[in-house]
């Protein structure tokens, strides 16, 4: 019997493991820190939200209720945190694998950070990162004015950093209304 040697990538903390497999089907380490076999790992059943166990949201550490006049209250601050496209670009490609969509035409997702920038969610972290679709009518655009006016709220005082991220990672369609913005 002839095996084969896969090495998996593990997103945090980076480990190169060397995996002796057999005749099983071969997986491999997804950029959204899963194993994927030949099929779609991550599922669309979620949308407008991202697979949970693929996409779960990570935060930046340098992100805290003490710090938000210094970071996320601050005017271009998400400028300086943003990743390069060639790195959302590279986690994009594989995501539109990962979640199946038929559709693989890189300009119809946005590689979008699922807990925002705005809102102290981590830049570069693959656990943050996945492809939204355009398309639908709750979609990567209409999430982007949900992010502002809930940042908004944050930084005014109307609610707090942690319930503020919370409310997105559970449902940014529901996140106003439930921090009694919108």
């Amino acid at each position: 019997m002839k095996k084969s040697v896969t090495i998996l990538r593990l997103v945090f903390p980076v480990i190169v493991l060397a995996a002796v497999v057999t005749s099983a089907p071969v997986a491999s380490a997804t950029s959204h820190g899963t194993l994927a076999a030949a099929t779609a790992s991550c599922s669309q059943i979620y949308l407008p939200l991202p697979d949970p166990s693929c996409t779960p949201g990570a935060t930046n550490p340098d992100v805290t209720q003490f710090t938000i006049t210094s970071t996320i209250c601050v005017s271009g601050w998400t400028a300086t945190v943003r990743p390069s496209t060639s790195y959302t670009n590279a986690l994009k490609k594989q995501g539109i694998i990962d979640y199946g969509y038929s559709d693989t035409n890189m300009s119809d997702y946005e590689e979008d950070h699922f807990l925002p920038l705005e809102l102290g969610g981590a830049p570069k972290d693959p656990r943050n990162l996945w492809p939204e679709p355009h398309s639908g009518t709750e979609n990567a655009y209409s999430k982007d004015s949900v992010e502002n006016a809930v940042k908004k709220a944050v930084c005014n005082g109307q609610a707090t950093l942690t319930a503020a991220q919370h409310a997105m990672l559970t449902d940014w369609t529901t996140a106003k209304s439930v921090l009694g913005i919108g």
